[in-house]
């Protein structure tokens, strides 16, 4: 596909922009908004993705993903294209491009990257929680140590605490899966900083491969914009 197909109404023209604190070199980030009751089924048509049995956001939110996606691969390689989607569900990126989708909320986005630079990027986007399912969930997404103090914080403190660790671990694990090709969940690793500039460090605790082993810690950024917090995890090729 050289040229793209009709854009879909239910989505904003795409955007590029990098609203991180931090700009990597080489990696392209590229947005929409999207609108479910603006779907029109034929879009899946027209951009050649196959048929899918569900509801109308989740259709909505794939597309818009994949829109994004195209865009990126054009700008990453010259040649744009739509990441098919492996049997473990992540997207199948070409040979020498890594990348990560995100949507959420009326919003989605893509990053890659050519994999000589980088050699692994996750990209999470959430809507912050309110305090009350903060609070449940903070158990299953801190570890002991990320919930020490927890109780002192203040409620909107306590649902961003919540929303940034969830979201940078969503991170971790796009960046790392296609690596080690395990999963791991959330009390595998630990938030160990994070600041106001909107840096970040992750450490694991446990061990997910020869590589990648308890106490490796990896580097990442996040950014809250509207009710929306964007986090971002890269691993250099270097």
């Amino acid at each position: 596909m050289n040229c793209p197909p009709q854009h879909p109404a239910c989505c904003s023209p795409l955007s590029e922009h990098w609203p991180l604190p931090h700009p990597l070199p080489g990696v392209h980030l590229l947005s929409t908004r999207f609108d479910p009751e603006l779907l029109d089924p034929e879009d899946f048509n027209r951009w050649g993705l196959p048929a899918m049995a569900a509801v109308s956001k989740r259709r909505t939110e794939f597309l818009a993903g994949r829109i994004c996606a195209y865009e990126a691969l054009r700008r990453v390689t010259g040649v744009p294209g739509i990441p098919a989607v492996g049997e473990d569900r992540s997207p199948c990126w070409p040979t020498g491009v890594v990348g990560s989708i995100t949507h959420g909320a009326g919003w989605a986005a893509v990053v890659a990257a050519r994999s000589d630079h980088w050699r692994g990027l996750g990209l999470d986007v959430e809507k912050l929680l309110p305090v009350t399912r903060a609070d449940r969930l903070a158990g299953e997404i801190l570890t002991p140590r990320e919930l020490e103090g927890y109780a002192a914080l203040d409620d909107s403190q306590r649902a961003l605490r919540v929303t940034l660790t969830f979201s940078l671990k969503e991170s971790l694990f796009k960046a790392l899966y296609p690596l080690v090709k395990t999963r791991f969940y959330f009390q595998e690793a630990e938030l160990i900083r994070h600041d106001a500039d909107g840096h970040a460090r992750l450490r694991l605790l446990s061990d997910l491969s020869d590589e990648w082993k308890a106490g490796a810690e990896l580097e990442g950024q996040f950014v809250q914009f509207e009710d929306y917090l964007l986090s971002l995890v890269s691993i250099p090729a270097s």
